[in-house]
């Protein structure tokens, strides 16, 4: 054989050697993944961004004023692309790459080697993990989009993408990547949290709190009132709410098994039970039930099922929705008018008091010595643990949120001038108007 036929069988054989093992791993890969459990993510994984856009968007752009219903929707809209930037660039892979410190690392960054043939992660090896990365994204836009309503109608739009940005990184990434990947959150194990009773609902409802106390309550509250200009918006988008939250709870177990049916109906009947509650007290107490009551409980009920929904039956996730209607109420009926606070949507009394609620009652209602209640722990210890976990997660909220909004103050401003509050921000924002 002459010198040239042996160097093309020795290439040949060099790329065989290169090849082979990559073949094989791609194939593994692809046979480590399950297509319905694939298919259930792809769409649990559309229901969370419908979560947000529309379903968010429309329940609260019904519930401020006509002139200011085009802002809210855009504020919704930006969030979405900025953060999904956010969470490609670096969002991600601060979250779920790493396994020490408060945040992880960048190894993800830019999705950094991450393939259609990645092997999966172990935490969801049955879905692929560019998957993972969708669906988690999900969460990572939602979440600021809660406490827009806080301040609705007299921020200005450049803040809240500033505010969003940086408190996103500086306090849903630690919380994320302790509760979520590391398991390890500031020294607590075991934490208990399904889809984010802690790294959504408390998170986003504490900082609502100190935002709309430092920007300040609306140019005219509480004297005038402030009437929602479109409760069937409202209506509409807690109905999207609730569907979405069937992908956003039960996708959270990460496979279409046992485990996320039972989810999808704890979720349910948190919310149906919520809703009556809430709208029983509205009957006793004002002698009719309201359209915004009914729909404001029924997400208070989801928002309390969303770090239990893993470990409740259908008896913990019913006293759930009851207590969490209750004491939703009480905060957005009565403590936001004790304290006079202007949080313009509830998003403190519904997500933050409800994702109080759930990440507590989890300890009780999930223990195994509870009926129905799935978590192999006791009581006494988990309740601490809860206790622990959501004080820690509110110091951290609170104070980070108080420094990045005084900054912001200080240098761009955060609050629209006097005229244009009155004009609304739908002209002064972004010089159009939603009707006539």
């Amino acid at each position: 054989m002459t010198a040239t036929p042996r160097r093309a069988v020795a290439a040949v054989a060099a790329a065989a050697l290169i090849l082979v093992p990559s073949i094989a791993a791609a194939q593994r890969s692809a046979a480590a993944t399950d297509s319905g459990d694939t298919a259930w993510m792809l769409t649990a994984t559309a229901l969370v961004l419908f979560m947000m856009i529309p379903g968010l968007s429309l329940f609260y752009a019904g519930l401020v004023k006509s002139h200011n219903v085009l802002s809210i929707l855009v504020q919704c809209y930006a969030l979405t692309c900025v953060m999904s930037l956010v969470w490609f660039v670096c969002g991600y892979s601060l979250c779920f790459s790493g396994s020490s410190g408060i945040v992880g690392n960048l190894d993800l960054a830019f999705l950094w080697g991450l393939t259609p043939d990645s092997t999966p992660r172990p935490d969801a090896p049955t879905i692929p993990a560019i998957l993972h990365f969708a669906y988690q994204m999900m969460f990572f836009l939602i979440t600021p989009g809660l406490f827009l309503g806080a301040f609705a109608e007299r921020m200005k739009f450049s803040a809240i993408l500033i505010f969003s940005v940086v408190w996103s990184l500086l306090v849903y990434v630690p919380c994320c990547y302790g509760v979520w990947n590391r398991l390890n959150f500031f020294g607590l194990t075991g934490v208990v949290d399904l889809a984010g009773g802690i790294v959504v609902h408390v998170t986003a409802g504490v900082a609502a709190l100190v935002a709309c106390i430092v920007v300040g309550p609306r140019r005219g509250w509480p004297d005038t009132p402030f009437v929602p200009h479109n409760l069937p918006f409202t209506i509409a988008g807690a109905g999207m709410l609730w569907v979405g939250w069937f992908g956003f709870n039960g996708g959270s177990q990460l496979a279409a098994n046992g485990s996320a049916a039972m989810t999808v109906v704890v979720t349910h009947l948190s919310a149906c039970t919520a809703a009556v509650a809430w709208m029983t007290i509205e009957w006793g107490r004002q002698g009719r039930p309201s359209a915004l009551g009914i729909a404001t409980g029924s997400i208070a009920g989801l928002a309390a099922i969303t770090p239990a929904a893993g470990k409740v039956g259908p008896l913990g996730a019913i006293l759930i929705g009851v207590i969490s209607g209750v004491l939703c109420w009480l905060a957005c009926s009565k403590l936001k008018s004790r304290y006079r606070y202007d949080d313009a949507l509830d998003v403190f009394g519904v997500h933050g008091v409800g994702g109080f609620t759930g990440t507590i009652l989890v300890a009780v209602f999930g223990s195994r010595s509870f009926p129905g209640g799935l978590g192999n722990y006791a009581i006494g210890p988990q309740l601490l643990t809860q206790i622990l976990a959501v004080t820690y997660t509110a110091i951290l909220s609170g104070s980070v949120s108080l420094i990045v909004l005084m900054v912001i103050e200080r240098t761009i401003g955060l609050r629209v001038g006097a005229e244009h509050e009155a004009e609304g921000l739908d002209l002064s924002d972004h010089g159009e108007k939603a009707y006539g």
